[in-house]
């Protein structure tokens, strides 16, 4: 990466990326009682909106996945309350209209022989319509196929709610 004179910075591909991708922070906590009431109240406050969640629970830990409205000023309050976290890309994807949404954007990333890995529902409704996050195994290929198959992609940008 070079600056020249009268070179700048392109923010929309500092984390190497064109393209709209979402961003899961996995927080890493105790199996206690108490502990995901400790941390959804570490964002009161902030402007920072919980806009998924999904929790995975093990013997001895649990593994909380989070998408942010904001998620820079996320990473710094998580990473403030000394939580061990691991920061991913996302595809997000609006669900067409239809009988049967989920199978559709099953179908085509099938055809493209990109496997999901993880899927959750946003609590949120990015232009008033239910999306899903969905970490694949090869994310370039996932958003390039349902980009060409018409599905409307979610972007960080669309999960900030500017009231």
């Amino acid at each position: 990466m070079s600056f020249g004179e009268g070179g700048a910075t392109d923010f929309a591909v500092m984390r190497g990326r064109n393209y709209p991708s979402i961003r899961q922070f996995t927080v890493f906590l105790e199996n206690r009682v108490g502990q995901l009431l400790e941390v959804v109240r570490r964002f009161e406050g902030s402007r920072v909106k919980i806009v998924a969640l999904s929790i995975a629970d093990a013997a001895e830990c649990s593994f909380v996945r989070l998408l942010l409205s904001h998620p820079e000023q996320g990473r710094e309050i998580l990473e403030r309350a000394g939580l061990a976290l691991i920061e991913s890309d996302l595809i997000g994807v609006e669900l067409p209209d239809g009988d049967q949404p989920l199978l559709s954007v099953c179908t085509a990333l099938l055809q493209a022989e990109v496997n999901i890995v993880q899927a959750y529902p946003l609590i949120v409704r990015p232009h008033g319509r239910p999306a899903v996050a969905l970490m694949v195994d090869n994310i370039e290929m996932g958003m390039e196929t349902l980009a060409t198959k018409g599905f409307t992609m979610i972007s960080e940008g669309d999960l900030v709610d500017d009231e």
